[in-house]
């Protein structure tokens, strides 16, 4: 039988790094949404290591799935992958305690970013983290080099695709309810960035 599992070098090299900020901003408990879980490698990772949480990987892609659900066919604390595209008006998920979407953002379309605001200011109580990796420009300019390159790459594969402003991104989050973003450096030229759902004032 073939084996569905995929395999994403990028995964094995970030898992690790990306952990060590989730282990400060999840919750102790509760539902960890992953949108775009891809491979499935990094939910199996996470899940192991903070088995109190429960992980809800989905993906738009059925291969994706297939292997997100092969990699987690042992874990107690991983549901089975849902079908979920962030530019959706409508999640198949009502509810979670926190959002990770890891590596979206720049490969696809600006409306996949807009809709993953939207869904996960639906979602999360106040207070509770959306948490994003990824390359970013900051205050319009490439943090390196090969984040040029990548970007540049990226467009022509796919003109709707390409390295985000964080200024814009935490524009889009500011507009859906989130307040500013806490900003970690990550290996690679890599970025965490992490938006909490506001807290309303009273009245408010």
């Amino acid at each position: 039988m073939t084996d569905p599992r995929r395999f994403a070098p990028a995964a094995a090299r970030n898992r690790d790094p990306i952990l060590a900020v989730l282990r400060g901003v999840l919750p102790a408990r509760g539902v960890v949404l992953e949108v775009a879980s891809g491979s499935g490698e990094h939910a199996i990772h996470f899940a192991a290591a903070m088995p109190a949480l429960t992980f809800q990987p989905s993906d738009p892609d059925a291969d994706a799935r297939a292997s997100i659900d092969a990699w987690a066919a042992d874990a107690p604390n991983i549901r089975p992958a849902l079908a979920l595209d962030a530019a959706a008006p409508d999640w198949p998920i009502t509810a979670a305690d926190a959002v990770v979407c890891i590596n979206m953002i720049h490969i696809s379309p600006w409306a996949s970013t807009e809709g993953l605001m939207r869904g996960a200011s639906a979602l999360l109580p106040e207070g509770a983290p959306l948490v994003l990796y990824g390359p970013y420009k900051r205050e319009g300019a490439h943090t390196a080099p090969s984040n040029a390159a990548f970007d540049a790459d990226l467009r022509t594969r796919n003109a709707a695709w390409g390295v985000r402003d964080l200024e814009a991104v935490a524009a889009l989050a500011a507009a859906n309810g989130f307040g500013p973003p806490g900003v970690a450096e990550m290996p690679a030229n890599n970025l965490t960035v992490v938006f909490r759902r506001q807290v309303l004032a009273p009245g408010g």
